[in-house]
């Protein structure tokens, strides 16, 4: 496949490293552009005065921006059911807090997908999965998590391990079994640690269910002590952490996870000057999920700031049944833009190349580079890069490439 006349041709330098300060200022690009896809991968690009003749298909991009596809490092993909019963509890006033302390929120999907079969759990996150890829997604990570307990944790990443056998995309999958107390575990807290660590990661090792380990690390979740005790578990299987922190309360979470060189910290819509200074002297990315905060009325994440301080930013969807029904990362980007501040160039280097790295998947996609996927987003005629968060609400793709294939 051929794609000529681009009118711009986005993300056209390939990073060896991590964005953040002013890296994340620039996006590199060719103007009146072509660029070759053979097979399945990027094969050569350029300008339009070095054009090759081509019998293959081609694509006119007259007036459009091409641009790698997004990549999503925080979602919680497969669950059972929505949760719109809640959404209604908040406009009567009831926080987030409040819900999870009545048995709401994640013990409520918990409960929901102990009674619901593994094929089941698969046809709706299957639809779930195409859903974003048509809306440019072309990487995503999906967590376990609502399980919490050895056979709902299995199930759940049985189902995102068949879901990597078939997705046309990449997928990594994280294991969030301290995600919450199961109610049995409420005055237990050592009983259900002991269940991860000697119980579900010796399984999930065994069949290769997960490429990292999560926890939630908050005050209606699980301490620092508590969130050491599972990234030092996790080590013990080659897994990498990703942990939720900083959502509501500053308490450690972040220090303890540059400490143990975690991959990334999720969330932060609270995050003080100390913790800031921790993050820039270390290689973990900061992920920013505006959509919660949107989707919840909390305060959003400093993206500003901590682009300023010199953090390396990612952004993904947090896609989940309770805090973020949505995995639409053209909406988080415009968020990112409007409620955090960051310029369409950042928030665009925050959702490709920097969510790349979250995954580790910077060799694969992430940019438009020779030899990288060809997972492109040609979005329809516009007149700059800017349009795109300036224009939240309305669909600017029109066409999402997958392995070298309109999708």
């Amino acid at each position: 496949m051929l794609i000529k006349n681009i009118q711009s041709l986005l993300q056209t330098s390939d990073a060896s490293k991590v964005l953040r300060g002013d890296s994340m200022k620039q996006i590199s690009s060719i103007e009146n552009a072509w660029l070759l896809i053979e097979n399945d991968i990027i094969k050569d690009f350029g300008t339009m005065s070095s054009c090759p003749n081509f019998l293959g298909e081609i694509i006119d991009a007259t007036g459009k921006i091409v641009l790698p596809t997004w990549c999503d490092s925080h979602t919680h993909l497969v669950f059972a059911t929505s949760r719109e019963e809640e959404f209604e509890m908040r406009l009567k006033g009831k926080s987030y807090q409040e819900i999870a302390e009545a048995g709401g929120g994640i013990l409520n999907s918990a409960k929901k997908l102990q009674n619901t079969s593994e094929a089941d759990l698969f046809d709706s996150a299957w639809s779930r999965l195409n859903e974003v890829i048509r809306m440019g997604t072309g990487a995503i990570e999906i967590k376990s998590g609502y399980g919490l307990s050895v056979d709902g944790e299995l199930k759940m990443l049985r189902v995102i391990k068949c879901l990597k056998e078939r997705s046309p995309i990449p997928i990594k999958a994280s294991f969030l079994g301290a995600h919450s107390y199961p109610a049995e575990f409420k005055e237990n807290h050592k009983g259900y640690i002991d269940l991860i660590v000697n119980d579900m990661l010796p399984k999930i090792a065994e069949e290769g269910l997960a490429d990292y380990i999560d926890a939630f690390c908050e005050k209606v979740a699980f301490s620092v002590e508590e969130t050491e005790q599972i990234i030092k578990a996790g080590a013990k299987y080659g897994l990498k952490a990703k942990i939720h922190t900083n959502q509501f309360n500053c308490m450690g979470g972040i220090e303890l996870c540059v400490e143990n060189n975690a991959l990334s910290v999720d969330h932060l819509e609270v995050v003080n000057d100390a913790e800031i200074k921790y993050l820039k002297d270390s290689n973990t990315i900061a992920t920013l999920l505006p959509s919660a905060p949107f989707f919840l009325s909390d305060p959003y994440q400093p993206g500003r700031k901590l682009i300023d301080e010199g953090v390396a930013v990612a952004l993904a969807s947090d896609y989940n049944p309770g805090s973020t029904p949505s995995g639409n990362m053209n909406f988080v980007i415009s968020l990112a833009c409007i409620k955090l501040k960051m310029t369409p160039e950042e928030a665009i280097n925050a959702a490709t190349i920097n969510g790349a790295f979250a995954m580790e998947l910077e060799k694969e996609l992430g940019s438009i580079s020779k030899g990288k996927k060809a997972n492109l987003i040609l979005t329809k005629p516009i007149n700059s890069v800017a349009y795109l968060p300036y224009s939240f609400g309305k669909d600017s793709i029109e066409s999402v490439i997958i392995n070298g294939k309109i999708y």
